[in-house]
């Protein structure tokens, strides 16, 4: 229970595994089947030298399309919900939509060879891309989440490749506009990560000593952290706003908090473990944070107008990926 269980409230959510021994990942995934998940997703993206250093998973994987195929056939094949992957756009020089590279195994077409030799081996119809490749060369995580650049013409060339699978675009997608414009230009699905919670970080180049600071000194500035889940399903769903305050958010928090503390043992989580992503939300920051403020519709959180990055998308594709076995020498 403690790292599979979770509450009626948090559907739909996915179960991601991480791994490359195909036998424990189909182990884990009918482990997984009774705690009634919407999704399994398989990492193939994670750059961190902790994982995809050692060749053990995460994007080290997408050099080995014909492992994953194996894996997801196996995680499908013990669990009664859809699969899918998450990987990047390539790995450190071997990033061309449709490269050949070579490796101490044959050949591989990267990017696009890796999409359709697992849709071919498995039954995973869904991609989750990252449009950054990952660097493996010692750089950490979040470098890998900044340096790398975006290329979104090569999601958008997936989405035009392989029309019959489904593809969600992932990497520097910080807004509600910037996700309704790649949904404009024809993205099937839009993943925010970090840039859903991680905004307040951005404070500290302010010359703000803390957050409390910030509550107080600054709550017109309150709205950033609130600014992608705050008006997410009425901009982007069209459906009608929840009217939540500030205050009910943060005081359900509080309680779903009280209900989790300690709960897997050696006093874990804490209260550090609840708050570190979300900011300080029990009763002090109730306490700091003007009523003017809490007490404001998070539907009706302003967001700064940004450029249009996925405007000229479809002026940059690269040429179409035509599946094929080849034979190649390497030296």
């Amino acid at each position: 229970d403690r790292f599979l269980a979770f509450s009626p409230q948090q559907h739909p959510i996915v179960l991601q595994l991480g791994g490359s021994n195909v036998e424990n990942l189909a182990k884990a995934a009918k482990l997984s089947d009774a705690y009634g998940y919407d999704e399994i997703n398989l990492n193939c993206g994670c750059p961190s030298p902790k994982v995809a250093g050692h060749g053990c998973f995460g994007v080290s994987l997408m050099l080995k399309p014909k492992l994953v195929g194996e894996a997801m056939s196996a995680i499908a094949a013990n669990t009664s919900v859809p699969v899918t992957v998450k990987c990047r756009i390539g790995v450190d020089d071997h990033d061309s939509y449709d490269e050949l590279y070579c490796t101490n195994t044959p050949f591989s077409l990267l990017l696009g060879d890796f999409v359709y030799k697992v849709s071919t081996l498995s039954p995973t119809r869904h991609f989750i891309i990252h449009s950054r490749k990952a660097l493996l060369g010692g750089i950490s995580p979040a470098d890998n989440r900044r340096i790398p650049p975006l290329k979104y013409e090569y999601y958008y060339a997936l989405v035009r490749d392989f029309p019959d699978l489904g593809f969600t675009i992932n990497g520097g997608i910080t807004s509600v506009s910037k996700v309704n414009a790649a949904l404009k230009e024809g993205a099937h699905g839009v993943m925010v990560g970090r840039a859903a919670y991680n905004k307040y970080v951005k404070f500290s180049s302010i010359g703000l000593s803390s957050i409390s600071y910030f509550f107080l000194d600054s709550p017109s500035i309150l709205d950033s952290p609130w600014q992608m889940l705050g008006p997410v399903d009425t901009a982007v769903y069209g459906v009608p706003s929840s009217g939540l305050t500030r205050r009910q958010v943060l005081e359900q928090y509080q309680v779903y908090g009280d209900s989790v503390l300690g709960t897997h043992g050696n006093g874990r989580p804490n209260v550090r473990d609840l708050v570190k992503s979300v900011g300080s939300l029990l009763e002090e920051s109730l306490m700091a944070i003007p009523d003017s403020v809490l007490d404001s519709p998070i539907s009706g959180t302003r967001e700064s107008v940004e450029e249009d990055v996925f405007a000229n998308v479809h002026n940059v594709l690269p040429p179409r990926y035509e599946a094929g076995e080849q034979i190649i020498l390497c030296a």
